[in-house]
């Protein structure tokens, strides 16, 4: 089974992937953030770097599918390839800090691959306000995520509504978590893991 977490940045994706992995012996798959050659440049100097970051992404995560594909465990991942396709690459485009070309050629590169996967069996949503995003990212202290704009995140916010709106590639179940602190609270992360035990026990 393949289970995977959508959300913007600091929507507690990485935290969740831990917890649920943990309670149920799932093995996990986190985004490629430490290692990432280009994201620190990216933050820095966003038109210049845009092209270059997606492309490292799409690879990434298309070779971790690959990967769950071939195994045989149940795998809950962090963060999903059609975020970067949906989300990131058109909001970039859409703020002038991707070219129109380096745009369209990342698209067709996407929908070449995308005729080799097929979407998680459960995909969990973060939705998150943009004080929750701002105070999580505060919270976690990443250099590079010091200059990220209140806009960004606010079109990326819009952008997650409008690609769950009409997500269609498996089961979806949106948690709202502007109140819930799983990280901290085991009654929050028991909220949590009862609407996750609904979805799973619907796909047997």
């Amino acid at each position: 089974m393949h289970i995977a977490i959508a959300g913007n940045i600091g929507s507690g994706k990485t935290t969740l992937t831990s917890l649920l992995a943990k309670h149920y012996g799932w093995e996990p798959h986190y985004e490629d953030v430490e290692d990432n050659p280009y994201i620190s440049d990216f933050y820095e100097e966003m038109q210049r770097w845009s092209f270059n970051l997606q492309i490292y992404f799409l690879n990434s995560r298309f070779n971790t599918i690959m990967k769950i594909r071939e195994g045989k465990k149940t795998v809950i991942q962090d963060r999903t390839i059609y975020e970067d396709a949906f989300i990131f690459a058109p909001n970039l485009h859409a703020m002038g800090l991707m070219s129109t070309r380096d745009f369209d050629n990342y698209s067709r590169l996407f929908e070449l691959l995308n005729k080799f996967i097929k979407g998680p069996d459960l995909l969990i949503y973060l939705r998150a306000s943009i004080p929750t995003l701002v105070n999580n990212i505060q919270k976690r202290g990443r250099d590079y995520e010091d200059s990220i704009r209140l806009d960004y995140l606010r079109r990326l916010n819009e952008r997650y509504e409008a690609w769950i709106s009409t997500y269609k590639k498996g089961k979806l179940l949106i948690i709202d978590i502007d109140n819930l602190n799983y990280a901290d609270k085991p009654e929050d992360l028991g909220v949590v893991i009862n609407k996750i035990e609904t979805e799973i026990n619907g796909l047997f």
